[in-house]
């Protein structure tokens, strides 16, 4: 259970506004007593698809060497690039299908679904006789991570508790980490066994189908049942996450937001009108800020960078760059719902450009040439802990939170896109930039990315701590 300090109504301000628009002061409905519900067993199962995710991006960084060997592409690096690569494709496909899949089916449906191609990608990964099957598995396993990346986020903010909302919703980035070193983990022993990379995929079949097992039992998202005009049922699921005694309160909630609001549900192309475009650019913009601050980068370089300062271990290296992310991310979980989504991420892309800045002077810098090594550590990892305070697990969350409900999960696909687009451009064209301008200069290139994102971000985010969805939705649409 998470302690929550008695908040005074009075002191509890909407604090910022969309597009420099000031919200009107909505008072919060605050739990009373001790709920009987649970939302942590079903955010548990959710948060299947966020280690998923985590666990295939990474997966192929340590396998790579050792499965090109067995399937013949070792000096094939065209194929091996699309090895890597076509996960990213396949996400790119996912998140845009996760929305409308969630929409049409539910939310506990398509995780269901989901769980089809995370599970055959990985199988086919695993079985690989030939480099077109390890292609279509990963093809297949991108679209699962890319609709995980879409839905997971969304049920997570959908069911839970408005006060304690944006802990469990970063906890959805803290299980990306999670992923990502598991999979650190399962190739240690590669070294040993040069097969063992079959059994590295083969792995991920497992929380596959627990995910879709678990889901069976997972009640389905109140607030969509309650759209599609299923009361009872959006009753039911209510006083299992939340208790009975805050049915009436969340309820009558649900019933406010939809007051006045008959329109039908909105299509991709509603996204870009006047009405919507506005705040589905926010959601847009944080991700591609988000993958533009040059996360990749500095993950893909810490390696050579932990060499110049001594440490010669590649695993060593890995998991001080994934316990740092981790470390952080547990951190902004606690942050989440005191200090708010608005001040994390700002103070997270202040610390991203501090320490690209830094990482840039140390291989420059002729004055700090005989501490080049270390400070290009010390930068690393402060600027991987600055990425996990905020710019990794804010924008995930607080999407779902400022989109209505009518085109929240569309929405959320389409910033998904943008992200897994860019992080596809950005892996496509990196090499070439740093050899034509220098890594040095591309670090610089990144600081001011990340002190852009500031200054958008000051103007143009809203704060939505401590406010329920519906609140938000009121707030930032005065007109339903």
């Amino acid at each position: 259970m998470l302690w929550m300090e008695p908040v005074s109504v009075n002191n509890l301000r909407f604090e910022t506004a969309v597009m420099g628009e000031d919200l009107e002061d909505v008072v919060p409905m605050m739990p009373q007593g001790k709920s009987s519900g649970s939302v942590l067993p079903y955010v548990g199962v959710a948060c299947l698809g966020a280690i998923l995710f985590g666990y295939h991006l990474g997966v192929v960084n340590g396998a790579l060497e050792y499965l090109a060997r067995d399937l013949g592409i070792a000096e094939n690096t065209v194929l091996q690039g699309w090895v890597v690569s076509t996960l990213l494709a396949g996400a790119t496909v996912g998140s845009f299908t996760g929305g409308a899949l969630a929409d049409k089916f539910g939310r506990t449906r398509t995780f269901q679904l989901d769980a089809i191609p995370l599970a055959i990608g990985a199988f086919l990964c695993a079985t690989a006789q030939s480099v077109q099957t390890m292609i279509i598995g990963r093809l297949l396993a991108g679209i699962g991570i890319g609709i995980s990346s879409a839905i997971v986020p969304l049920y997570i903010s959908e069911i839970s508790p408005t006060e304690i909302r944006g802990a469990l919703g970063s906890v959805n980035q803290l299980f990306i980490c999670i992923g990502i070193l598991a999979a650190l983990v399962a190739g240690l022993p590669l070294s040993g066994n040069p097969l063992w990379w079959r059994t590295m995929f083969g792995i991920a079949v497992v929380p596959s189908v627990l995910l879709a097992i678990g889901m069976i039992f997972s009640p389905e998202s109140p607030r969509w049942l309650f759209q599609r005009g299923k009361i009872v049922e959006a009753e039911k699921a209510i006083k299992t996450l939340c208790g009975k005694e805050r049915v009436a309160e969340v309820m009558q909630d649900l019933t406010a937001s939809c007051q006045g609001n008959v329109e039908p549900e909105v299509g991709w192309f509603d996204l870009f009108s006047s009405r919507y475009w506005k705040v589905v650019s926010v959601g847009a913009a944080l991700f591609l800020f988000q993958q533009l601050a040059g996360i990749n980068a500095v993950v893909y370089y810490s390696t050579s960078v932990f060499r110049s300062a001594g440490i010669e271990s590649d695993v060593a290296a890995s998991a001080l760059v994934g316990t740092a992310n981790v470390l952080g991310t547990t951190v902004a979980s606690s942050l989440m719902d005191r200090q708010g989504r608005k001040s994390l991420l700002l103070i997270s892309f202040g610390g991203m450009a501090a320490s690209m800045l830094l990482l840039s002077l140390s291989f420059t810098w002729n004055v700090l040439a005989p501490y080049a090594g270390s400070l290009a550590v010390i930068g690393t990892v402060l600027y991987v802990l600055s990425f996990s305070l905020g710019a990794g697990p804010v924008p995930a969350l607080l999407l779902p939170e400022i989109f209505a409900s009518r085109i929240r999960a569309k929405a959320v696909s389409l910033s998904l896109g943008m992200h897994w687009i860019s992080n596809f451009v950005i892996g496509l064209w990196f090499l070439s930039v740093v050899n034509k301008f220098g890594i040095s200069s591309v670090y610089l290139g990144f600081a001011s990315v990340c002190l852009l994102a500031v200054l958008y971000i000051a103007g143009n985010v809203v704060e939505t701590k401590g406010r329920s969805l519906e609140e938000i939705e009121r707030a930032l649409n005065p007109a339903i």
